[in-house]
């Protein structure tokens, strides 16, 4: 492979063929790791403001300590990182229905290596989210019910753009709701989008929680000569 592109993983899943690739972008003289479903892009280490802001602002929602945080959607690891910064962060597992995303962080293929793998607070689970906040038992076979301080969500690239059918269902009342069951009194459900605030989005959400609110992630892209960029972490707080 050219030291300007390298493929560093290629698999068959259940929802389509999904690679991990290496680019130097000679412009800004970094590498660069995407993930890509088919010829989708799902994520870049070279955007992950709104990543990072997803596990802050859910985080900063809530007090106290040894918080207990699950976060649906792994990819390059930064919500999940980012939720590990936080001192008050005693547990956190991170669920995604793809076993390569996962083997990736165990074998040191992503930017941060196995960092999250490494971490003792941290539990790496391969599963289908959607379809465990919809069940009865959550999110842990060995805890059924069990409930988190927050739960911080980035799968789809927004709720009307998803990821593929198994989310179907889910961004309605009945499937946040469902999902609330899991939440402690008090906590919050975070959800990313690739897109500005939506006050449809933020409706959903107040009809499923007490509270709810949207919060606008603004930051420069580089590779279009600084121009900003504006997506969204939607919060929810359980009364």
């Amino acid at each position: 492979m050219s030291a300007l592109f390298e493929e560093l993983d290629y698999s068959p899943t259940p929802i389509g063929a999904i690679s991990l690739r290496r680019r130097h972008i000679l412009a800004l003289k970094t590498d660069v790791f995407e993930i890509l479903l088919g010829e989708e892009h799902l994520m870049s280490s070279l955007f992950t403001a709104s990543e990072v802001a997803l596990a802050d602002m859910g985080l900063a929602a809530l007090s106290g300590g040894d918080l207990d945080v699950l976060v649906g959607g792994l990819g390059l690891g930064y919500t999940a990182q980012a939720a590990l910064a936080h001192k008050a962060v005693a547990g956190l597992t991170v669920v995604d229905l793809l076993e390569p995303v996962i083997r990736w962080h165990r074998e040191g293929l992503v930017p941060m290596k196995t960092e999250l793998a490494d971490d003792p607070r941290c539990r790496l689970v391969q599963g289908d989210f959607f379809a465990l906040a919809a069940s009865d038992a959550g999110f842990d076979a060995d805890r059924p019910a069990r409930q988190y301080d927050a739960i911080l969500i980035d799968i789809d690239h927004t709720p009307d753009r998803l990821l593929h059918g198994g989310s179907q269902g889910f961004y309605t009342p009945d499937g946040l709701r469902a999902l609330k069951r899991f939440v402690k009194p008090g906590g919050v459900v975070g959800l990313w989008s690739d897109e500005a605030p939506d006050e449809a989005i933020t409706g959903l959400l107040g009809e499923a929680f007490e509270e709810a609110w949207a919060e606008p992630v603004v930051f420069a892209n580089p590779l279009q000569d600084g121009r900003e960029v504006t997506q969204a972490v939607y919060l929810g707080r359980k009364g």
